[in-house]
């Protein structure tokens, strides 16, 4: 089943990958919360991120070491645990090789899509969660 919308986590020094994720995921039908396009200017942004959070059916992490030492990054990662709409509906995207178990040991629990090898790989990985093939637009 698709997502009604998937919230997507990540550190903003990995914002170029981020950007890629999200274009993906919208590209192929998937309603996508990503800060650098859904928050705007005077927002109260952690205001924006729990509204988010609150709203959306999906939760991806995507993991670097970039992420793995921002507090917001955990933040989201541990409203996520906690809230029983998303168990089976976590997606840890691992972007870079790193210590995600710092963030939570749960993590090594979850299938890992994995992106270091190959971009094309990756996205055909993620987008099989719904279902879905991948098409390089």
């Amino acid at each position: 089943m698709l997502p009604q919308e998937i919230f997507l986590s990540h550190s903003s020094s990995d914002r170029d990958f981020a950007d890629a994720v999200a274009k993906t995921l919208r590209n192929h039908g998937i309603p996508t919360w990503y800060s650098q396009t859904n928050i705007l200017g005077a927002q109260q942004w952690q205001d924006e991120i729990g509204e988010a959070l609150n709203r959306c059916d999906w939760f991806a992490i995507i993991l670097s070491p970039n992420s793995v030492e921002s507090m917001w990054v955990k933040r989201e990662l541990m409203f996520a645990l906690n809230a029983n709409k998303f168990a089976d509906k976590i997606v840890p995207i691992l972007f870079q090789p790193c210590e995600f178990n710092t963030l939570s040991w749960t993590l090594s629990l979850f299938q890992m899509i994995k992106f270091s090898d190959d971009m094309g790989n990756g996205f055909r990985e993620l987008l099989r969660t719904w279902g879905l093939g991948y098409r390089n637009l």
